[in-house]
């Protein structure tokens, strides 16, 4: 981190005297800060999360301890703990579900959740499915996008498994499980339908070369 962002002025003002950056959008630095928060699927230190916001490192420090007492239920007389926390770990922050409920999320997760896939896990599976066994780089490459959140989802509503290591780079690849027939209504792989109705953009998806990493 250079010495130029840590010691940036917070709340710069234009020419007319007008604040900019993260600081001229709704609900201003904190906003931007738990925006940032909310889609981290590992922690990020304060210097990774100050220069996400293009902020000094001292005052998204302090930003972060104010977000942890409020979700606390400590920003105000009579507040409420929300149902998740913000927890400093690993040497980093992230935004976790509240302990006292984790048996509600692990039920909702683990045990016949019925809430739609998105489209972005949709096509994830179905590059597991018509590709597989397969590594997450793979994946990830044939869909321009990191995929490894998308595939942890998948893995915890048993549609996926691990099927061993790549011989060549070690890498954990991935199948589809029976699980995932059974909500297909099919016996079998070669069973699947035709990619091209169902997601729309993957129609190529068995001619993408095999070497892409």
């Amino acid at each position: 981190m250079s010495e130029d962002v840590q010691q940036a002025p917070a709340g710069a003002e234009g020419p007319g005297g007008e604040e900019t950056g993260v600081e001229s959008l709704p609900g201003g630095a904190r906003a931007a800060l738990e925006a940032v928060l909310m889609v981290l699927d590992q922690p990020a230190t304060d210097i990774e999360l100050a220069t996400a916001v293009d902020l000094p490192v001292a005052r998204v420090s302090a930003l972060l301890h104010e977000l942890q007492e409020d979700y606390d239920g400590g920003g105000s007389p009579g507040a409420a703990p929300r149902g998740f926390e913000l927890r400093k770990v690993a040497g980093g922050w992230r935004i976790f579900s509240r302990s006292e409920f984790a048996d509600i999320v692990s039920g909702f997760v683990l045990e016949g959740q019925t809430a739609r896939l998105t489209q972005a896990a949709l096509e994830t599976l179905a590059v597991i499915a018509y590709r597989q066994p397969v590594a997450r780089s793979r994946v990830s490459a044939i869909r321009g996008v990191n995929v490894d959140s998308v595939v942890r989802t998948l893995v915890q509503r048993g549609l996926i498994e691990d099927s061993g290591a790549d011989p060549e780079t070690g890498a954990v690849l991935y199948r589809t499980t029976s699980y995932f027939l059974e909500r297909l209504g099919i016996g079998s792989l070669s069973e699947l339908p035709e990619l091209a109705p169902h997601l729309p953009g993957l129609e190529h998806l068995a001619d993408i070369d095999e070497s892409v990493y």
